[in-house]
């Protein structure tokens, strides 16, 4: 059965950068095959990845509500939706990759995180490894995006607002009773100034410290993929003494 990675935290802290640099880590070290899914309405998973992303749950949803004539006869629309959202994995080197996307009709994120719950359920048996890149904030969790987990990796950076989002991430996380088996916090941009006292009312075991890498921030800002990045870069140098914690627990 495949390891689940999920990721959380509030916009801004780079959460879906770090979720990217996760699943070249995996790819580079050859811990296994990996499924990359970007639970993000705003889906820029795939575009860090390196990816044009051109199928995602939200599209095909859309297709089917306006097409309901497209499901063959004998099939039942759940099983019709699942063939579909899993013929809508892109097959990349190295990694695969699944995107949420948005639905244009109102009302619909509910409908989609089910549908998105099932395939991850049907898939995990598929990877040695899935990576889910939760959006930013609070949503996602609350509307259980993601019911369970291995490991769950509360990205922030060392800003009062981030870790104090953390605690609140990790605070639903108790409330809702997510099945998750770790709980790490994750703090990149990290510098000295940072406050220890917010860093420990976070209650969650810190996984390890990120430094501010220009390299990176200029990629991110031109869009460009993080497979440019340097291998020699710190930053990645930093995740990787994060691995044995990730693999150990995951």
């Amino acid at each position: 059965m495949g390891k689940i990675i999920a990721m959380a935290g509030k916009g801004g802290t780079g959460k879906t950068t770090t979720a990217a640099l996760i699943v070249r880590l995996i790819k580079e070290n050859k811990l296994g095959s990996v499924l990359a899914i970007d639970a993000d309405p705003n889906s820029n998973l795939g575009e860090t990845l390196g990816i044009k992303s051109t199928e995602n749950i939200g599209k095909i949803l859309d297709e089917i509500g306006a097409n309901p004539d497209k499901i063959p006869n004998g099939m039942t629309k759940e099983r019709f939706i699942q063939h579909q959202v899993q013929s809508a994995v892109q097959e990349e080197d190295g990694f695969d990759l699944l995107s949420m996307g948005k639905p244009e009709g109102p009302g619909c994120y509910c409908y989609v995180n089910n549908v998105l719950r099932g395939v991850i359920t049907k898939l995990i048996n598929d990877y040695d490894y899935i990576i889910i890149d939760n959006e930013a904030g609070l949503e996602h969790l609350s509307r259980r995006t993601t019911g369970f987990a291995d490991l769950l990796i509360v990205v922030s950076d060392a800003t009062s607002v981030g870790l104090k989002s953390a605690k609140r991430i990790i605070e639903l996380v108790k409330q809702l009773k997510f099945q998750v088996k770790k709980n790490f916090l994750l703090i990149n941009r990290f510098n000295k100034n940072i406050d220890a006292q917010l860093v420990k009312e976070t209650g969650l075991e810190v996984l390890g410290n990120l430094p501010t890498d220009t390299d990176l921030e200029k990629i991110s800002l031109e869009g460009n993929s993080i497979f440019t990045l340097k291998s020699t870069a710190q930053i990645l140098k930093s995740l990787n003494l994060c691995g044995d914690k990730i693999w150990k627990h995951s």
